[in-house]
């Protein structure tokens, strides 16, 4: 049996099967990115809410995994030569549980530098942008009377997007047939953005029919459907 006492996150969040993966996360586009990840390859993992209603992303049992204060964490008891690791953003969660199982990112070559410059346009770019048009759009910068910000995210939005349909095109997935992890960090967002944000009009998302089309055969892939849905929020 692992001993991850020495992890003060553990003392918030007690394991209760200390020899899985500890998963602290919330269903946002970026938390869901480690937990399908970890349906989709089938590692044991045990998901912990945080709770932002709550501040659980500011209290010292959760800064001391994620000094950053953002979700998701992973605490992997069989870490590198079978010692623990704590390991936060979402993009090095991916590579780290690709390397691990040897899924979703090619080992070696070409292919696997494609991949994670995929991913890194994701967390560089679709993440960051999106996120500040959801701001503008959906929260408390809606209410700004000056809509210059927000249409300056609309118009970024928009050219990602543009550079994302014409990557799909002809593609099943953005590395051509291969499923990888730079799926599973997209496609969350872009769902997102015309799902949860409400922006699909705003950004004029019919007019990248190749990425509707890949959303609905990402959700429609069991492992995701459950991850969408991990850890579960609490009730309203």
């Amino acid at each position: 049996m692992k001993d991850l006492s020495p992890f003060p996150v553990t003392k918030r969040w007690p394991a209760q099967f200390p020899e899985r993966i500890q998963l602290y996360s919330l269903p946002t586009p970026n938390g869901v990115k480690a937990s399908i990840m970890l349906e989709e390859t089938g590692l044991p993992y045990e998901p912990h809410l945080v709770n932002f209603a709550s501040n659980d992303q500011t209290t010292p049992e959760f800064l001391s995994i994620n000094p950053n204060n953002k979700i998701p964490a992973i605490l992997d008891p069989e870490g590198p030569g079978g010692k623990p690791l704590a390991l936060f953003e979402s993009g090095a969660i991916l590579i780290y549980l690709a390397d691990k199982t040897g899924q979703f990112l090619p080992e070696h070559g070409a292919g696997r530098y494609e991949t994670l410059q995929w991913l890194m346009f994701q967390m560089g770019g679709i993440g960051p942008m999106f996120g500040q048009l959801g701001f503008f759009h959906k929260f408390a910068g809606k209410d700004y009377e000056d809509k210059r910000p927000r249409d300056r995210y609309v118009e970024e939005a928009k050219r990602l997007l543009n550079v994302l349909n014409q990557r799909m095109e002809g593609r099943k997935w953005l590395m051509g047939d291969d499923y990888s992890i730079a799926d599973i960090a997209t496609w969350p967002w872009v769902r997102n953005l015309y799902g949860f944000y409400g922006a699909g009009d705003l950004v004029g998302i019919s007019n990248f029919p190749n990425l509707t089309r890949t959303v609905d055969a990402f959700v429609a892939r069991p492992a995701v459907a459950r991850g969408l849905e991990i850890p579960k929020r609490p009730a309203a």
